[in-house]
Protein backbone atom coordinates (compact mmCIF):
# COMPACT_ATOMS: atom_id res chain seq x y z
CA UNK A 1 0.00 0.00 0.00
CA UNK A 2 1.29 3.44 -1.27
CA UNK A 3 1.90 5.96 1.59
CA UNK A 4 -0.67 9.07 1.94
CA UNK A 5 2.09 11.33 1.34
CA UNK A 6 5.70 10.89 -0.13
CA UNK A 7 8.80 11.65 1.80
CA UNK A 8 9.00 15.36 0.82
CA UNK A 9 5.79 16.11 1.54
CA UNK A 10 6.44 14.43 5.24
CA UNK A 11 9.30 16.90 5.66
CA UNK A 12 7.62 19.75 4.82
CA UNK A 13 4.48 18.90 7.06
CA UNK A 14 7.38 18.39 10.42
CA UNK A 15 8.96 21.68 9.02
CA UNK A 16 5.41 23.56 9.10
CA UNK A 17 4.52 22.28 12.84
CA UNK A 18 7.59 22.57 14.19
CA UNK A 19 7.27 26.44 12.76
CA UNK A 20 4.05 27.13 13.66
CA UNK A 21 4.41 25.43 17.65
CA UNK A 22 7.81 27.28 17.84
CA UNK A 23 5.80 30.22 16.56
CA UNK A 24 2.85 29.42 19.29
CA UNK A 25 5.72 29.66 22.39
CA UNK A 26 7.19 32.55 20.99
CA UNK A 27 3.99 34.35 21.42
CA UNK A 28 2.57 33.27 24.75
CA UNK A 29 4.25 35.64 27.12
CA UNK A 30 4.59 38.72 25.36
CA UNK A 31 0.99 38.23 23.93
CA UNK A 32 0.18 37.77 27.62
CA UNK A 33 2.03 40.57 29.14
CA UNK A 34 0.86 43.20 26.42
CA UNK A 35 -3.24 41.31 26.01
CA UNK A 36 -3.13 42.49 30.13
CA UNK A 37 -1.56 45.97 29.60
CA UNK A 38 -3.68 46.80 26.93
CA UNK A 39 -6.80 45.01 28.94
CA UNK A 40 -6.15 46.80 32.25
CA UNK A 41 -4.36 50.09 32.17
CA UNK A 42 -4.95 53.11 29.96
CA UNK A 43 -2.03 55.77 29.52
CA UNK A 44 -0.66 58.00 27.09
CA UNK A 45 0.12 55.97 23.76
CA UNK A 46 -1.73 53.21 24.36
CA UNK A 47 -3.72 53.74 21.24
CA UNK A 48 -0.76 54.14 19.05
CA UNK A 49 0.70 51.10 20.74
CA UNK A 50 -2.85 48.65 20.41
CA UNK A 51 -2.41 49.74 16.74
CA UNK A 52 1.03 48.98 15.87
CA UNK A 53 0.24 45.49 17.63
CA UNK A 54 -2.47 45.57 15.01
CA UNK A 55 -0.98 46.16 12.23
CA UNK A 56 0.20 42.96 10.54
CA UNK A 57 -3.61 42.16 9.95
CA UNK A 58 -4.12 45.00 7.81
CA UNK A 59 -0.90 45.39 5.98
CA UNK A 60 0.00 42.68 3.12
CA UNK A 61 1.56 40.02 4.44
CA UNK A 62 4.29 40.71 1.78
CA UNK A 63 4.82 44.12 3.31
CA UNK A 64 6.02 43.06 6.93
CA UNK A 65 7.93 41.12 5.37
CA UNK A 66 10.03 43.70 3.72
CA UNK A 67 10.09 45.54 7.03
CA UNK A 68 11.99 42.86 8.70
CA UNK A 69 13.72 42.05 5.38
CA UNK A 70 15.15 45.68 6.11
CA UNK A 71 15.12 45.35 9.80
CA UNK A 72 17.21 42.10 9.70
CA UNK A 73 18.56 42.48 6.99
CA UNK A 74 23.55 42.88 6.82
CA UNK A 75 22.72 46.37 6.52
CA UNK A 76 19.90 46.62 8.75
CA UNK A 77 19.89 47.94 12.56
CA UNK A 78 19.40 44.34 14.24
CA UNK A 79 20.81 42.54 11.50
CA UNK A 80 24.06 44.30 12.30
CA UNK A 81 23.82 43.57 15.69
CA UNK A 82 23.14 39.94 14.53
CA UNK A 83 25.94 39.49 12.37
CA UNK A 84 28.48 41.07 14.80
CA UNK A 85 27.42 37.95 16.72
CA UNK A 86 27.63 35.57 14.24
CA UNK A 87 23.82 34.82 13.74
CA UNK A 88 21.96 34.96 10.98
CA UNK A 89 18.37 34.84 10.63
CA UNK A 90 17.12 35.34 7.02
CA UNK A 91 16.54 32.55 4.70
CA UNK A 92 16.02 30.31 7.83
CA UNK A 93 13.69 28.44 10.05
CA UNK A 94 14.07 31.13 12.31
CA UNK A 95 13.31 33.51 9.48
CA UNK A 96 9.63 31.59 9.06
CA UNK A 97 9.15 31.02 12.47
CA UNK A 98 9.41 35.18 12.85
CA UNK A 99 7.44 36.29 10.27
CA UNK A 100 4.64 33.72 11.50
CA UNK A 101 4.73 35.11 14.89
CA UNK A 102 4.43 38.74 13.54
CA UNK A 103 1.45 37.55 11.35
CA UNK A 104 0.00 35.71 14.65
CA UNK A 105 0.91 38.27 17.26
CA UNK A 106 -2.38 40.26 17.22
CA UNK A 107 -4.40 37.14 17.16
CA UNK A 108 -3.49 36.44 20.53
CA UNK A 109 -3.55 39.54 22.07
CA UNK A 110 -7.06 40.34 20.67
CA UNK A 111 -8.50 37.44 22.94
CA UNK A 112 -5.73 37.70 25.84
CA UNK A 113 -6.75 41.49 25.91
CA UNK A 114 -10.56 40.57 25.79
CA UNK A 115 -10.49 38.20 28.45
CA UNK A 116 -8.81 40.00 30.83
CA UNK A 117 -11.13 42.86 30.22
CA UNK A 118 -13.92 40.68 30.85
CA UNK A 119 -12.83 39.43 34.64
CA UNK A 120 -15.09 40.61 37.26
CA UNK A 121 -12.86 43.20 39.43
CA UNK A 122 -14.51 42.32 42.74
CA UNK A 123 -13.00 39.01 42.17
CA UNK A 124 -9.64 40.62 42.49
CA UNK A 125 -10.86 43.39 45.44
CA UNK A 126 -12.28 40.05 47.10
CA UNK A 127 -8.51 38.29 46.99
CA UNK A 128 -6.99 41.77 47.61
CA UNK A 129 -9.14 42.16 51.08
CA UNK A 130 -8.16 38.56 52.27
CA UNK A 131 -4.34 39.23 52.30
CA UNK A 132 -3.12 38.27 48.56
CA UNK A 133 -0.72 40.88 46.72
CA UNK A 134 -1.01 41.57 43.48
CA UNK A 135 0.96 38.93 41.99
CA UNK A 136 -0.82 36.27 44.08
CA UNK A 137 -3.96 37.85 42.88
CA UNK A 138 -2.78 37.73 39.11
CA UNK A 139 -1.66 34.32 39.41
CA UNK A 140 -4.63 32.85 41.89
CA UNK A 141 -7.26 34.99 40.67
CA UNK A 142 -6.94 36.51 37.49
CA UNK A 143 -4.77 34.52 34.99
CA UNK A 144 -7.01 31.49 35.48
CA UNK A 145 -9.92 33.16 34.78
CA UNK A 146 -8.57 34.50 32.18
CA UNK A 147 -6.95 31.16 31.29
CA UNK A 148 -9.95 30.07 28.10
CA UNK A 149 -9.31 33.49 26.56
CA UNK A 150 -5.33 32.48 26.49
CA UNK A 151 -6.06 29.12 25.14
CA UNK A 152 -8.46 30.46 22.64
CA UNK A 153 -5.60 33.24 21.35
CA UNK A 154 -2.93 30.68 21.47
CA UNK A 155 -4.18 27.94 19.18
CA UNK A 156 -5.59 30.66 16.81
CA UNK A 157 -1.85 32.07 16.36
CA UNK A 158 -1.02 28.40 16.04
CA UNK A 159 -3.24 27.81 12.82
CA UNK A 160 -2.48 31.67 11.34
CA UNK A 161 1.14 30.35 11.36
CA UNK A 162 0.40 27.27 10.11
CA UNK A 163 -0.80 29.53 6.86
CA UNK A 164 1.02 31.64 6.62
CA UNK A 165 2.50 32.62 3.54
CA UNK A 166 3.19 36.39 1.99
CA UNK A 167 5.56 37.48 4.74
CA UNK A 168 7.20 33.72 5.24
CA UNK A 169 7.71 33.55 1.41
CA UNK A 170 9.34 37.29 1.71
CA UNK A 171 11.28 37.28 4.55
CA UNK A 172 12.77 33.81 4.76
CA UNK A 173 12.44 32.30 1.08
CA UNK A 174 10.92 28.92 -0.39
CA UNK A 175 13.96 26.92 0.62
CA UNK A 176 13.81 22.52 0.64
CA UNK A 177 13.73 21.48 4.03
CA UNK A 178 14.89 24.75 5.58
CA UNK A 179 11.49 27.13 5.25
CA UNK A 180 9.34 25.40 2.92
CA UNK A 181 6.09 25.76 4.66
CA UNK A 182 2.66 23.95 3.86
CA UNK A 183 1.67 26.93 2.47
CA UNK A 184 4.34 27.54 0.66
CA UNK A 185 4.79 23.67 -0.48
CA UNK A 186 1.30 24.29 -2.02
CA UNK A 187 2.13 26.97 -4.04
CA UNK A 188 5.06 25.43 -5.12
CA UNK A 189 3.55 22.41 -6.50
CA UNK A 190 0.58 23.87 -7.87
CA UNK A 191 3.13 25.44 -10.38
CA UNK A 192 4.04 21.98 -11.50
CA UNK A 193 2.39 19.90 -14.44
CA UNK A 194 2.27 16.94 -12.23
CA UNK A 195 2.02 18.37 -9.11
CA UNK A 196 -1.64 18.53 -8.61
CA UNK A 197 -2.39 15.72 -6.19
CA UNK A 198 0.36 16.91 -3.86
CA UNK A 199 -0.88 20.45 -3.60
CA UNK A 200 -4.65 19.17 -3.04
CA UNK A 201 -3.07 16.57 -0.27
CA UNK A 202 -1.28 19.02 1.42
CA UNK A 203 -4.72 21.96 1.13
CA UNK A 204 -6.98 18.98 2.57
CA UNK A 205 -4.46 18.51 5.50
CA UNK A 206 -4.05 22.15 6.32
CA UNK A 207 -7.71 22.51 6.66
CA UNK A 208 -7.63 19.80 8.51
CA UNK A 209 -5.46 20.89 11.16
CA UNK A 210 -6.48 24.58 11.32
CA UNK A 211 -10.33 23.28 12.03
CA UNK A 212 -8.77 20.53 14.57
CA UNK A 213 -7.09 23.92 16.26
CA UNK A 214 -10.09 25.68 16.44
CA UNK A 215 -11.83 22.45 17.72
CA UNK A 216 -9.33 22.01 20.50
CA UNK A 217 -9.46 25.69 21.38
CA UNK A 218 -12.88 25.40 21.81
CA UNK A 219 -12.87 22.21 24.27
CA UNK A 220 -10.32 23.39 26.28
CA UNK A 221 -12.23 26.77 26.74
CA UNK A 222 -15.37 25.30 27.59
CA UNK A 223 -13.76 23.07 29.89
CA UNK A 224 -11.85 25.58 31.01
CA UNK A 225 -15.44 27.38 32.02
CA UNK A 226 -17.66 24.08 33.30
CA UNK A 227 -14.28 23.30 36.15
CA UNK A 228 -14.66 26.95 37.15
CA UNK A 229 -18.43 26.15 37.62
CA UNK A 230 -17.71 23.35 39.64
CA UNK A 231 -15.42 25.20 41.47
CA UNK A 232 -17.70 27.71 42.13
CA UNK A 233 -20.73 25.69 42.90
Amino acid sequence: MAPVFSGAEIEVILLSLKVSTMCTLVNLVPGVITGYVLGRYRFRGRQLINALVHLPLVLPPVVVGLILIELFGSRGPIGKILAGMAINIIFTWKAAVLAAAIMGFPLVVRSVRTAFELVDRRLEEAAATLGAGPFKVFFTVTLPLSLPGIIAGTLLSFARSLGEFGATITFSGNIIGETRTLPLAIYTYIQLPDGGSAAARLALLSVLISVLAVLLSEYLSEKVLAQRGVHNA
